[in-house]
């Protein structure tokens, strides 16, 4: 999707144009990227932020922040926008850090937003908070959204899920089409041996 690797057999088309028809650079400033371990460099949130919209104001930058539900934290810091995110972001907690990625890339406006596992290194409250960001960005925005994701909860309310097997498409299909079409099927079983996991986790006596 980012056109760093052709397809070797297939075809992508975006509104009916195959991928590789359109300019690369033009085709990039409409795509965003958010991944399981996202780069933040060491530098202020604002100048981080920057990367994505070189000449986006404080305005924008806060409108983003707010819609990845990061700009609270954000304000409780004394430097607030010119905080130094240091070395591998680590004067941000994972969650935060997610956040601050998944704001750059809602700056950048794009009309496809590739989610890769972006919420799977969260603990539960994190990827509640990051994954509300996420469905309220959808609801009121016009994009496209690709997850990859082996979480249930970060894909459930997906128009679309489409299950890979080996690298081959088995079942495809909302939540509630997948569960009566294939009753004993990979996505069925996939959600039953998530809940009674989080089931098992709910009931574990926490220190």
């Amino acid at each position: 999707m980012e056109r760093f690797y052709n397809p070797e057999s297939g075809m992508i088309h975006v509104d009916s144009t195959k991928i590789d028809d359109f300019d690369l650079r033009n085709f990039r400033q409409h795509v965003g990227y958010v991944g399981q371990e996202p780069v933040l460099f060491n530098t202020s949130i604002r100048e981080n932020m920057k990367f994505a919209k070189p000449d986006a104001t404080d305005q924008e930058i806060q409108d983003a922040l707010i819609a990845a539900n990061a700009w609270t934290f954000i304000q409780k810091i004394t430097t607030g926008l010119d905080t130094i995110v240091g070395g591998s972001a680590g004067s941000l907690s994972g969650g935060q850090k997610q956040r601050v990625a998944i704001a750059r890339a809602f700056l950048k406006k794009p009309k496809i937003l590739l989610l890769d596992e972006a919420t799977s290194a969260l603990d539960k409250v994190n990827e509640k908070i990051v994954q509300d960001a996420i469905d309220n960005y959808r609801k009121n925005t016009e994009i496209t959204i690709i997850v990859i994701a082996h979480r249930l909860s970060t894909i459930r309310d997906a128009d679309k899920i489409v299950v890979l097997v080996n690298g081959s498409k088995t079942e495809e299909g909302n939540h509630n089409e997948l569960m009566e079409r294939y009753p004993d099927g990979t996505y069925a079983e996939f959600c039953r041996k998530q809940a009674s996991s989080e089931a098992q986790a709910d009931q574990e006596p926490v220190d």
